[in-house]
């Protein structure tokens, strides 16, 4: 935990690692055997669960519930109050009445890729995926993967265009070809449609 600065209002579980120049604010908690990279910050109220990963220069903002056994890879963005769940069909009881233990049910995830952003509020319903570079937009409800690069939103989400790695939302060009409106790099969208960097 070298380097980091950690409020100290802040719970960190002894065998959670801390990347360095991390920051980590008020009242945050992280369980046990999590790993946060370099140049991290956690917000006010961010819940980080068992095991949870989270690589380097992710932001993770105030209120976010980071439920085991999600990732998130380098360079994440996660909006206030989102949630990360990780029980598809949850009960706080067996069906014999007995409270439910960790060995209950069956643990799913959900995996961010790497420069994708999640707005504010969303909830990403487990297991899924959300493709590198990819928006979900503020207030959605997210149920299936989502595609590098895609802008989704809704209840439940659904594409609703394509972002560039600048998060703006690309302009169509002709024969299936995107471009920046900041950038003006070039994006070409697949048969299967998937979007591709063009060369």
């Amino acid at each position: 935990m070298s380097d980091a600065f950690i409020h100290p209002t802040a719970e960190v579980e002894s065998t959670a690692r801390i990347g360095r120049n991390s920051k980590i604010w008020n009242y945050a908690q992280i369980c046990k055997g999590s790993q946060v990279g370099e140049n991290v910050i956690i917000g006010r109220n961010v819940y980080i669960g068992t095991d949870v990963q989270i690589g380097p220069n992710c932001k993770i903002q105030n209120n976010a519930l980071l439920y085991e056994p999600s990732i998130l890879e380098e360079g994440v963005f996660v909006g206030p109050a989102v949630i990360l769940t990780n029980d598809s069909y949850p009960r706080a009881v067996n069906s014999d009445g007995t409270q439910k233990g960790s060995t209950d049910w069956n643990v799913v995830g959900v995996r961010v890729r790497k420069g994708a952003s999640i707005g504010a509020g969303s909830v990403c319903i487990a297991p899924l995926e959300i493709g590198e570079w990819a928006l979900i937009a503020a207030g959605s409800t997210v149920t299936k993967d989502v595609p590098n690069f895609a802008l989704v939103a809704g209840v439940p989400a659904k594409r609703i265009g394509w972002v560039g790695k600048q998060g703006l939302p690309l302009v169509s060009q002709d024969g299936g070809k995107f471009t920046c409106p900041k950038s003006g790099n070039s994006y070409l969208q697949l048969d299967d449609d998937t979007l591709i960097e063009a060369n």
